[in-house]
């Protein structure tokens, strides 16, 4: 018979850590849940609903250019984009081929 040793003891010691913590959480849930409404007709198919769709985004007309993008706010110019993001040089040190090389690089 082998000899308990310290690592088994404390694998054993966190898994039943792990275990009370899974099942302290899984109590609480199930509290929650079960304060939570239900509704009687859940399984119900056949009633209809009096739900009216969402519309978003902008009108689609026909005959009126091309369609639009769904989405709020003015349509974007042609040709626009933001400027690019600057780029600023750094000293940094890397390794390299179990060396320290240390310079400027850009980012």
């Amino acid at each position: 018979m082998d000899a308990a040793s310290r690592r088994a003891f404390l694998g054993f010691a966190t898994n039943a850590l792990a275990a009370a913590a899974i099942g302290a959480a899984g109590t609480r849930l199930v509290g929650v849940a079960q304060a939570m409404p239900i509704d009687p007709d859940l399984g119900r198919v056949d009633k209809p609903t009096d739900v009216t769709q969402a519309q978003w985004g902008p009108p689609q007309q026909p005959g009126w250019g091309p369609p639009q993008q769904p989405g709020w706010g003015p349509p974007s110019r042609p040709g626009w984009r933001p400027p690019p993001p600057r780029r600023r040089r750094r000293w940094v040190c890397w390794w390299h081929r179990g060396r320290r090389h240390c310079g400027w690089r850009w980012r």
